[in-house]
């Protein structure tokens, strides 16, 4: 009986988040794209204010999606940044020094990760759990640009991710959410078990993760986990593990031109 209940929970937690955040990531890919111009109603606000927008010289305005995904899709294989490169690329199974979490927590922050996505990779778990760790260090300095941006900026943002998406930047502070939801995880598993996280059964921290997942919206339990949930399946699924699971069938990474190979 206890098997059968326990098999049942994972089954849940699992139908929790990756199948939906599945369907939900199609949404975006559905959605992505890079547009060079307003969206029409900015375009009418920006003249009702007599604002005359400049022509924008060419480039890239934000981060792409399919950039990344261009260079994770290499399948592992080690190279190095092309020179002159803006971004810095993190060898696969490399190690990178933390940024926001102790190692202690980061061994809590790793087991949630793993109720959370299942019986994964061992080299994508740990590529998730540092994204997450890399993505919280950088978030005050996201946020603190976000409430500095220029105001032509602000109105093209608001335009093009729409207004809540843009406040959300401006106000989230997930590191708190972060801090405050570890110490509630932490306070859960001694009201449940009498232990902490890290001491629980797999069974046992299966249960927890699914009653914080049921907590009242507004506990910092519930916010962190569904903190941790969104970021976990963003971790994994932008790894070469989680590309490869999605069937991704991209270009892929190379440091120089191989040429062509047929005779001419």
């Amino acid at each position: 009986m206890d098997q059968t209940n326990n098999s049942a929970r994972i089954v849940t937690i699992d139908d929790l988040t990756r199948r939906q955040w599945l369907l939900r990531l199609g949404e975006l890919v559905a959605l992505a794209g890079v547009s060079g111009a307003l969206p029409e109603f900015a375009s009418a606000f920006a003249q009702g204010q007599g604002i005359d927008y400049p022509q924008l010289p060419p480039g890239l305005y934000q981060a792409s999606q399919d950039h990344l995904v261009h260079a994770l899709s290499s399948g592992g294989k080690n190279w190095s940044a092309p020179a002159g490169s803006e971004t810095e690329y993190l060898q696969p199974g490399s190690s990178q020094p933390l940024q926001f979490f102790s190692e202690d927590e980061l061994a809590v922050i790793t087991r949630v990760f793993e109720v959370l996505l299942g019986n994964i990779d061992r080299s994508a778990l740990s590529d998730a759990t540092r994204w997450f760790d890399l993505w919280l260090s950088a978030s005050k300095g996201v946020r603190t640009a976000a409430q500095q941006l220029d105001p032509l900026h602000r109105i093209l943002a608001g335009a093009y991710y729409g207004e809540d998406s843009v406040r959300e930047l401006e106000t989230a502070d997930p590191q708190a959410v972060a801090r405050a939801g570890l110490g509630a995880l932490h306070d859960l598993c001694l009201k449940l078990h009498g232990r902490d996280f890290p001491q629980l059964t797999v069974e046992e921290q299966t249960e927890v993760v699914i009653a914080a997942t049921k907590a009242q919206a507004e506990t910092s339990v519930h916010k962190f986990l569904e903190l941790a949930r969104t970021e976990a399946i963003r971790g994994y699924y932008t790894s070469a593990k989680g590309l490869e699971e999605l069937d991704y069938k991209g270009n892929a990474y190379y440091t120089e031109c191989p040429g062509c190979t047929k005779p001419t």
